[in-house]
């Protein structure tokens, strides 16, 4: 059996929408011969035992994440597949270190490119997503990576690029200045905000920010990558996994046709060579021609530069349950927690995690304090129900009838006819009086 590789498909004519899933390509393309490997866009992290995409399959053993997968190509080869093979001590630690800036820093500038963009989500991103998805992970999925994205992001203080989040904080402010003042709300004219006023006021807010941020992530590897035709010197002339995860981030800032086009031009404006070397980098491990959806969804392709893909297997109907139920399950407050505790112990226990031993029991430990904490919360809002409906049926508000039957006769026996309740206005007030 070939080894399949498992990714989120095709988008703007990259091979992926992610950028995890675009390393993990351009090293496979790179280190593993074509005929070894398949590439199918599941676009679906439940395929996954491990719930994350890209996903290396090898019969019954699955393998996540970018340096997950390397490190595994690297033992199951015993070293043939691994591209940093070469690579002398001090360029390792260049590695390690630029990778973890390139993942953080690219990641930070495709969420904000890609989701946090009003204009480039709604018009590029999602429906993107809507042509790889099936139903209903079209309808799920997108909101999720959109709302995630823009968590990630939130402590960059660029939220407005997100016009809904601008609009929707303007309408608080006002309902509070409303609030303030006591005038009502029919009184006070609010000005009408068109989409071209909030662009403007978002490029003009947001410019040196994101002047800075772009900055910073591209000069630094445009100074490293200088004159040479790949990032580290004592690999040369062979890209090593650095290289990998460089295209993969490096792409989606630089091929994506949006329109929003900020990241792009930044990109091509302050790192020139650093754009040149990702375009031949991207047709060396992608190949010349643009990749369509429809590759992904097709088995045996002849081009010579195409990648090796493998159309992906129907959704079954149980995975549609499962989907559905895990939505629900997502959106109900104590389920929802109990579902996030367990997700965290079990990535803290899994052999794939980047936690150490020590780390790993206290994630670990953190996860079922926080479970048990819900248990006691559950427990106490069941117990006060219960002790509300029988303080409400011991002070006669609820009346528990056990038989229908005496209950009715006992209420036909109190009838009175009609003549016993005739009472005269005076002799009612006195008994008014009397009683008071």
């Amino acid at each position: 059996m070939k080894l399949q590789l498992h990714v989120w498909g095709p988008a703007f004519g990259l091979p992926s929408i992610d950028a995890q899933c675009l390393a993990t390509i351009a090293y496979c393309s790179t280190a593993l011969p074509k005929d070894s490997w398949e590439l199918v866009a599941s676009s679906d992290p439940s395929v996954s035992p491990t719930g994350e995409l890209p996903a290396l399959q090898n019969r019954s053993v699955w393998v996540s994440r970018f340096r997950n997968i390397v490190d595994y190509l690297r033992k199951y080869s015993n070293k043939e597949l691994d591209l940093d093979r070469d690579v002398d001590e001090s360029d390792r630690a260049d590695s390690i270190a630029f990778s973890s800036f390139i993942e953080s820093r690219g990641q930070a500038l495709i969420d904000l490119s890609l989701y946090v963009s009003s204009q480039n989500y709604y018009q590029n991103t999602s429906p993107a997503y809507g042509s790889l998805l099936q139903w209903p992970n079209q309808w799920i999925l997108p909101p999720k990576l959109h709302s995630a994205a823009k968590t990630r992001t939130a402590h960059l203080g660029l939220s407005s690029l997100d016009l809904q989040a601008m609009e929707d904080q303007r309408q608080r402010e006002h309902s509070a200045a409303v609030a303030a003042g006591h005038i009502p709300r029919n009184f006070i004219q609010r000005p009408r905000q068109t989409v071209s006023g909030l662009l403007g006021r978002t490029a003009q807010s947001n410019h040196f920010r994101i002047d800075a941020l772009t900055s910073e992530f591209f000069e630094p590897l445009e100074a490293m990558l200088g004159e040479k035709d790949f990032l580290l010197a004592s690999n040369e002339p062979a890209p090593s996994s650095l290289d990998c995860v460089a295209l993969g981030y490096l792409s989606l800032a630089l091929i994506p046709d949006l329109t929003n086009t900020w990241l792009h031009d930044a990109f091509r404006t302050k790192a020139p060579r650093l754009s040149a070397y990702t375009e031949r980098r991207r047709r060396r491990c992608f190949g010349d021609v643009p990749v369509e959806v429809e590759q992904a969804f097709s088995s045996g392709l002849t081009s010579p530069s195409a990648l090796p893909w493998r159309a992906p297997g129907r959704i079954s109907i149980t995975a549609v349950g499962s989907t559905l139920l895990a939505t629900l399950a997502d959106s109900t407050p104590f389920l929802s927690e109990i579902r996030q505790n367990n997700r965290l112990k079990k990535e803290a226990q899994s052999a794939d995690s980047e936690f150490s031993s020590l780390e790993r029991r206290a994630v670990s430990t953190y996860a079922d304090s926080r479970k048990k904490d819900m248990y006691v919360s559950i427990a106490t809002v069941a117990g006060a129900i219960v002790a509300l409906v029988a303080y409400t049926i011991h002070s006669g508000l609820i009346v528990v009838s056990q038989d229908g039957e005496e209950a009715e006769e006992e209420n036909v026996e109190e009838e009175i006819p009609n003549g016993d309740f005739q009472m005269g206005a005076t002799d009612f007030l006195g008994q008014v009086k009397a009683f008071s």
